[in-house]
């Protein structure tokens, strides 16, 4: 077991305050929701039914589709895109997919190497592209319940307020779910962007994520 916890500690530590952090988003928004029903005279949700409603199904979702748009940009634009001195770029005259020597693709593969990196064709190219594949179908998956969920919860202002219902599509296109959408993103964007730069020049000594404190600022693609 401690040896489990030990090889998995990445993973666990961030699925735990994950789970937390989405705890304690439910508890909260449970709470002020009920406070405005109460101070518009309308009537309290129970916590169950709470966390199975739209809006707080958006609300997460919102947050979830953002998230993976960010990776899945990020690990496409640095196939080919560069940032000198930054420790998640590759260095200059590397960008593109790279040969099957350095991929240890078919008969470049190592004895340990999973069985579709050896047989080529369509279950290779599949393979070299399942991380952008699965992100990619969690990102439209998330957008798409974003997207319904924050639909109803619109339609049932609507219908507070005797206004017409909107059709999804109506409401996809509308200012209200893009400016939500896009406030998401840029921030997203910004994160990623902000951190590529400030590692040329900033340092966290033990981190992958950043150079050895002594590599020069213009060092590329060295992680400590």
């Amino acid at each position: 077991m401690k040896r489990f916890l030990r090889d998995h500690s990445l993973s666990l530590f961030f699925l735990t305050i994950f789970l937390a952090a989405l705890i304690g988003q439910a508890i909260a928004g449970h709470d002020l929701h009920n406070q405005e029903a109460a101070a518009h005279g309308g009537d309290s949700m129970s916590f169950w039914r709470y966390v199975t409603s739209s809006d707080f199904g958006n609300a997460v979702m919102e947050n979830w589709q953002s998230e993976y748009l960010q990776f899945l940009l990020f690990m496409l634009a640095t196939v080919w895109l560069l940032q000198r001195g930054s420790p998640e770029s590759k260095e200059p005259g590397k960008e593109g997919v790279e040969s099957k020597q350095k991929q240890k693709l078919q008969g470049y593969a190592d004895e340990d190497s999973p069985g579709w990196a050896r047989v080529g064709g369509l279950r290779t190219t599949l393979y070299s592209n399942s991380l952008l594949i699965a992100m990619g179908i969690i990102f439209v998956g998330s957008w798409f319940a974003q997207s319904v969920t924050g639909w109803t919860d619109f339609n049932a202002g609507q219908d507070d307020h005797g206004d017409p219902r909107v059709s999804w599509l109506s409401y996809v296109g509308s200012a209200t779910f893009w400016e939500a959408t896009l406030q998401n993103w840029q921030s997203e964007f910004l994160a990623v962007g902000s951190f590529a730069v400030l590692a040329i020049f900033l340092r966290q000594r033990g981190s992958p994520e950043s150079k050895p404190v002594g590599a020069p600022h213009d060092a590329t693609g060295v992680e400590g």
